[in-house]
């Protein structure tokens, strides 16, 4: 098993220098605050171009408010029927340990990119910094003084048991956000963090923080387990696992699932009446006159929420 965690993070190591190579070829990262990836602002509105919304100062996609709200009434094979219809197969993961399995996490993705440490890489990145007027290197709480109201803090960790936050940080980011994070490494203090009332999805818990490891990108494309995430995304996490969807479909995720969730509530009624065999109802109704009265009461709980 070691053997097989310290291949996994070699790849997943060689994969982010693959694309740190790119970028430089293409003049994506100017040398601003110290950081090794960087995305511009013309560079999230051209690699989030699909986008139909507001966007923050720096260019992450901002989902409306209410759309958040709604999601938040979903489940997770819900958000999977659009995403997957649509060709986004590699929006999910579920191999989390949870905080409170019981509470939902949505929100707008902030991305926080680690690598593992490197002496020389650390000290350019520090003297980069000094050169800017700033305090050190970009670390963790750089990105975390940069959160605000409905952003979810997802941290590439690469899957390491190197440690990203402990407790009072952890609350810092509930007071701040009003939401949770996801971290593909780990985390400590995890018996306080507990009694937070937050979301929080993370790999292992450890009792010390760990090092050996540097921040290389805030909010630039990331990779979390199974997942691609781009800042912006709204992230979906239930019990299942967590899921990224991209700005461009989450209306259609939401409207998509609340027909789904009228559907299912007329069969359940059905059901509760005792009058009929599962395969009279489920997954359609054999009777067109059941499937007329289905119809009719799914269009009228959507005009009910549409209000």
């Amino acid at each position: 098993m070691p053997n097989r965690r310290a291949r996994r993070s070699l790849l997943r190591f060689r994969y982010f220098l693959g694309i740190t190579a790119a970028l430089i070829a293409t003049n994506a990262i100017p040398g601003a605050e110290a950081q090794l990836i960087k995305f511009s602002k013309e560079d999230l509105v051209k690699y989030t171009v699909a986008n139909p919304f507001e966007r923050f100062p720096d260019g992450r996609p901002k989902v409306p408010q209410g759309l958040l709200e709604r999601m938040k009434a979903l489940c997770a094979e819900e958000v999977s029927q659009t995403l997957s219809g649509q060709g986004y197969v590699n929006q999910f993961d579920g191999k989390w340990q949870m905080l409170h399995p019981e509470k939902k996490l949505v929100g707008r993705a902030f991305t926080i990119q680690y690598m593992p440490s490197r002496p020389d890489l650390v000290a350019a990145a520090a003297a980069e910094a000094k050169a800017a007027g700033l305090p050190g290197a970009p670390r963790n709480q750089t990105a975390l003084d940069m959160l605000q109201p409905n952003d979810v803090v997802v941290v590439d960790l690469f899957g390491s048991q190197a440690v990203f936050i402990g407790n009072k940080l952890a609350y810092y980011i509930m007071k701040t956000t009003g939401t949770g994070f996801v971290v593909d490494g780990n985390i400590y203090y995890l018996d306080p963090m507990a009694k937070y009332d937050m979301a929080g999805y993370f790999r292992g818990a450890s009792p010390r923080p760990s090092g050996g490891t540097m921040v290389a990108g805030i909010n630039v494309p990331i990779r979390i387990g199974d997942a691609i995430v781009m800042p912006g995304d709204v992230v979906f996490g239930d019990k299942s696992g967590i899921f990224f969807v991209p700005p461009q479909l989450v209306q259609q995720v939401v409207e998509r699932a609340e027909a789904t969730q009228a559907r299912d509530e007329w069969t359940l009624k059905m059901f509760d009446t005792g009058r009929y065999k599962s395969s009279e109802i489920y997954s359609s109704p054999t009777d067109p006159a059941l499937l007329k009265e289905r119809d009719a009461f799914v269009k009228q709980r959507l005009a009910e929420k549409n209000k």
